[in-house]
């Protein structure tokens, strides 16, 4: 069964002017929406009425189905334009007017591969910068040849297969008409010329393997998974590409005496209980060098003081970040005679009676006897 015209669909004439279209089609949607018309027919109409307008507001499918009866052009393609999109650049119809297309398919440059070098520093680099080479394996253009892939200039020829077009034609013809199907030349694969006699350095490939010696400058503050592009520094591109990029990612190395939080650094230092228990001023390391923390009277372990700006410089940014200490009081494990003595009597002043384990044990005595 065939579809109703869609100018008899909305009642309009075929002249009729978008606003007209537009006018006709809310005044048809308010009378047949299912939701205000309970008519069983009333969403089948309904249906009808918006493929009439969706096809008639769009002035491309209305020309088409004004021309072809049909918004998709002729045998259902989508118009001469589509046509031409899906069999090829318009062959089809070339053949069907008489007229001949030649299409070169040259290949397009290529730009070469970036490459991901991790480059391992340490914690006083990452916080003042440093200077660093690195050994980067990569292609590069062949110096010989010049990327030509040729012994010499005399050794290019014309590809006699495509004749220097790049690509090869195949013509079939179907019920259709007469179609012509275009590929890349397989001898020359693409480039309408061949090397009689190929570069013995890269064996006609254009490049050659190299490793290169590349300084990168480390900034001041960076993180562990930082990166840094260098520009130009990755593969080698072909046809005449430019090269990739180069990406340096920084992982920084374990520290012996600090670990890092965001641009902060912690360190435990030790003291005695005197020091604890009387306060001091001692020397602790930073990343500049050594630097005075007083101890107050009564430090507990676990204490922490901060040294304002003897972090790690921001990065790209002024300033830096803190340095935190972290105290620890170290219980002595071995006592002089007299240091015994000091201890029992402060023992007594604090009101306490200590029970000191003296007693030798079995291994302990035997000792004495042997000896």
């Amino acid at each position: 069964m065939s579809k109703r015209d869609y100018y008899e669909v909305l009642g309009i004439a075929r002249n009729a002017t978008q606003a007209e279209i537009k006018r006709a089609f809310r005044k048809l949607a308010r009378e047949y929406h299912p939701d205000v018309n309970p008519d069983s027919e009333a969403e089948q109409k309904f249906k009808e009425i918006n493929e009439a307008y969706e096809v008639l507001s769009d002035e491309r499918k209305r020309a088409n189905y004004d021309r072809f009866g049909s918004p998709e052009g002729p045998r259902g393609f989508g118009g001469f334009e589509d046509f031409e999109d899906i069999f090829g650049f318009g062959d089809i119809f070339d053949s069907f007017f008489g007229g001949r297309r030649t299409t070169t398919r040259q290949p397009r440059a290529e730009r070469g591969d970036d490459l991901r070098y991790d480059l391992q520093i340490t914690l006083e680099e990452a916080a003042f910068g440093a200077e660093k080479e690195i050994e980067v394996p990569r292609t590069e253009i062949c110096p010989d040849c010049k990327g030509s892939g040729a012994r010499s200039k005399s050794d290019i020829k014309t590809c006699p297969t495509c004749r220097g077009e790049g690509s090869v034609q195949q013509v079939q013809n179907s019920v259709f008409g007469r179609f012509v199907n275009i590929t890349t030349c397989p001898r020359c694969h693409g480039r309408g010329k061949i090397i009689v006699n190929p570069c013995p350095t890269c064996r006609g490939g254009g490049r050659v393997k190299r490793v290169r010696r590349i300084s990168v400058k480390v900034p001041s503050g960076v993180k562990s998974g930082s990166r840094l592009r260098l520009p130009n520094e990755g593969e080698s591109g072909r046809l005449g590409g430019s090269p990739g990029d180069l990406y340096v990612f920084f992982y920084i190395e374990p520290h012996p005496i600090f670990e890092r939080q965001g641009d902060d650094i912690i360190c435990e230092v030790d003291i005695t209980f005197p020091q604890a228990a009387l306060g001091d001023k001692i020397k602790v390391p930073t990343l500049r060098g050594e630097e005075t923390l007083n101890i107050p009277a009564g430090t507990q372990t676990g204490n922490v003081f901060a040294l304002k700006g003897k972090g790690i410089p921001h990065l790209q940014q002024y300033g830096s970040g803190d340095e935190y200490v972290k105290v620890r009081v170290i219980t002595p494990t071995k006592l002089s005679q007299r240091e015994r003595e000091l201890f029992l009597e402060l023992a007594k002043l604090k009101g306490q009676k200590l029970k000191p384990n003296n007693e030798k044990g079995l291994f302990d005595k035997i000792k004495d006897v042997l000896t």
